[in-house]
């Protein structure tokens, strides 16, 4: 239970990754706020919880409208009386208009990077002005994508990148007001958005570029997060805790390298 009796909000948390944090919240003694665009959805993700014995509940948030993160902190708040967590997960990008420098438009290339780090922005900024009074812990979810650059998607990860400067910013303007700010770039995911999209060739072909060998599960990234949550880590602040199985990390030659040493 190491988060017992927090009041914690997750944002983009109906399904896979998102999700997969709120039931590991819950699970540590939290009660949880899906923030949510789809009510529907959210609700019945916190009733299968709740039938569970866990104490997950929903509140409204549509990443764009820039109003509702206000909002959404100030019920969260009229109801727990505080805020003790926020995790940012909202992101995400649209690869038929995100693509290289010669391909993509400035239009959408302005649209992407808005709509990921303004998301971060807002989130904690409304977030801290409560937390101001009582301390907090923030998580961005970020990527692997804003440290290993792509042939494609040049807004996501031009955006995941500042979300890493701005996490490590926040980290310092806020630590004198006892908030801890932190992020966790996962990987290659299995999510159903990453098997739905992704055919096994393409899946095959990344996975021979990470060193464990396999993509990470929801519940990986979900475990990071509760550390930067809890008391565990309130000694830090500022930090990136990368879930991508070793991926960048390696020489680029790595794949090829790995195929010769079986051949031989």
């Amino acid at each position: 239970m190491r988060l017992q009796d927090k009041v914690i909000v997750v944002t983009a948390a109906t399904r896979g990754i998102g999700a997969a944090i709120v039931r590991a919240c819950a699970q540590e003694g939290a009660t949880v706020y899906i923030g949510a665009r789809n009510m529907e959805r959210a609700e019945a993700e916190a009733d299968e919880m709740t039938a569970r014995g866990l104490h997950v509940k929903c509140v409204y948030n549509d990443a764009s409208k820039p109003d509702s993160y206000q909002s959404m902190i100030d019920t969260v708040v009229a109801a727990e009386g505080r805020i003790d967590g926020l995790v940012n997960n909202f992101g995400g990008t649209n690869p038929a208009e995100d693509k290289d420098l010669l391909s993509t438009s400035y239009e959408h290339f302005l649209a992407g990077v808005d709509a990921n780090v303004g998301s971060v922005f807002l989130g904690c900024q409304a977030a801290a002005r409560e937390m101001t009074k009582t301390g907090g812990s923030i998580v961005n979810i970020s990527s692997i994508a804003g440290s290993v650059p792509d042939i494609s998607q040049l807004a996501y990860g031009t955006a995941k990148a500042a979300i890493n400067h701005m996490t490590k910013s926040m980290a310092v303007q806020l630590a004198k007001s006892n908030i801890r700010v932190n992020a966790v770039a996962p990987g290659m995911t299995a999510t159903d958005a990453v098997a739905d999209n992704l055919s096994d060739e393409f899946k095959q072909f990344f996975l021979r570029h990470i060193p464990l060998g396999r993509m990470a599960d929801p519940a990986h990234i979900a475990a990071a997060v509760v550390y930067f949550l809890g008391d565990e880590s309130a000694a830090t602040t500022g930090q990136l805790i990368e879930v991508a199985g070793g991926f960048g990390l390696a020489t680029p030659i790595y794949a090829d390298a790995m195929d010769a040493a079986v051949a031989r």
